[in-house]
């Protein structure tokens, strides 16, 4: 069997690009179904995509390389296309973009978009042996029990990262990349949670907070969730992608607060009441009481001195805690590294040194923050993908 593109992966990026390749594209997936991890996105309505995209809410060894796909297919983009297929969405917060039905509405959407540019579909359908005879691609695939060779002239790697490998991760495009010669900046988890040995946070399971969490310079404000584990919540996934293990990070439990100021007028209006009742005005009790013995929280009100109270906000503004690792591929959202970026065009996503073979999506060394952009980068870097093999540019 003969075609033109062979598309690896029907996720995000993988449906993305057959919708944009031209004639002759088949896509094939080992999972029964297409775009699974689209279908679990976002509790099941699928966080599309960010108002706010832009490069700089991406990691990668070249921070500039994400510039040309998301400018040229954009967030305004993508809406118009869901727009275009009618399905409702509304903005959650900080830019989120969510469906108002379900995820499963995108998936329709891409499929429909396949459907129209007449891309073929293979799913339950195992990889083989991968080889170029010069000319095409070689691929032997299993469908049904059977192989069969097929050739193409290009073949785009869509394959994902090693995030949630319960549906299905394997890693398999950093294999593909190793196949032909090229380079990996070494895969890691990224969007999780951040685990403690000694279970540290155990009794505090449960609780939530708003914070500033700062890993590598780099801070987020949102939530703050207690684990019997560790940390977890918007804050800490964030944080986690700037992480390197065995490096602290830095929690500020007061975010946007002057409680300074506020405890020193509490010590006027309520002398008489302890410092861990008015504490607890501002933070969780439970987390108040954990933390009292080590930063001494004794005593009323009155006991407390200016320079007292000024410690304590100081230490409850930068809380250094230091993790011992993180829930690893088994919870984390995205894959951080993969194809290094220097291997490949920007402008096309195609190998530099391969003519026809193309990497996108999340095997490829940008990795967004959570919110959409991962998605909108799979959207992105597919299309542009797409639109190289379809105006036939290949590695230009």
């Amino acid at each position: 069997m003969k075609v033109q593109t062979l598309i690896i992966g029907a996720g995000a990026a993988g449906m993305m690009c057959a919708a944009h390749a031209g004639p002759g594209v088949l896509v094939v997936d080992h999972a029964r179904a297409a775009g699974e991890k689209i279908r679990i996105s976002g509790g099941g309505r699928c966080n599309f995509t960010n108002l706010h995209t832009a490069a700089d809410n991406f990691i990668s060894q070249n921070r500039h390389f994400a510039k040309s796909a998301l400018g040229r297919y954009t967030q305004w983009d993508f809406i118009a296309l869901v727009d275009a297929h009618r399905i409702p969405w509304h903005e959650k917060t900080l830019g989120q973009l969510f469906c108002d039905t379900s995820a499963k509405d995108v998936i329709a959407m891409l499929r429909a978009e396949m459907v129209r540019a007449r891309a073929e579909l293979w799913l339950d359908t195992q990889l083989g042996e991968i080889g170029h005879d010069g000319t095409d691609f070689t691929v032997t695939l299993t469908r049904n029990g059977r192989d069969q060779a097929v050739t193409a002239r290009n073949l785009v790697v869509a394959s994902g990262g090693k995030s949630i490998p319960k549906m299905g991760a394997t890693g398999l495009g950093y294999q593909i990349a190793a196949r032909f010669g090229l380079p990996l900046v070494t895969p890691r988890p990224g969007l999780v949670p951040l685990t403690f040995s000694d279970e540290r946070f155990k009794p505090l399971a449960g609780v939530a907070a708003p914070a500033r969490v700062t890993a590598g310079g780099t801070g987020f404000d949102e939530a703050l969730l207690f684990t019997h584990r560790g940390l977890s919540g918007p804050a800490v996934l964030q944080a986690s992608s700037y992480w390197d293990e065995g490096d602290p990070i830095s929690v500020n439990l007061t975010p946007g607060t002057d409680l300074l100021g506020a405890l020193q007028g509490h010590r006027h209006s309520d002398p008489r009441k302890a410092l861990t009742t008015i504490l607890s005005l501002y933070l969780p009790a439970r987390l108040v009481d954990y933390l009292a013995e080590g930063l001494t929280l004794t005593g009323t009100m009155a006991d407390q001195s200016d320079a007292r109270l000024a410690t304590i906000c100081a230490a409850l503004a930068d809380w250094q805690v230091t993790p011992s690792g993180s829930e690893g591929y088994r919870t984390a959202e995205v894959t951080l590294g993969g194809v290094d970026t220097d291997a490949l065009s920007s402008q096309t996503m195609a190998a530099k040194a391969v003519p026809g073979l193309y990497f996108i999506g999340e095997c490829v060394d940008v990795t967004g923050w959570l919110g959409g952009y991962n998605f909108q980068w799979a959207w992105s870097s597919g299309w542009a993908a797409g639109q190289a093999i379809r105006q036939g540019q290949g590695g230009s």
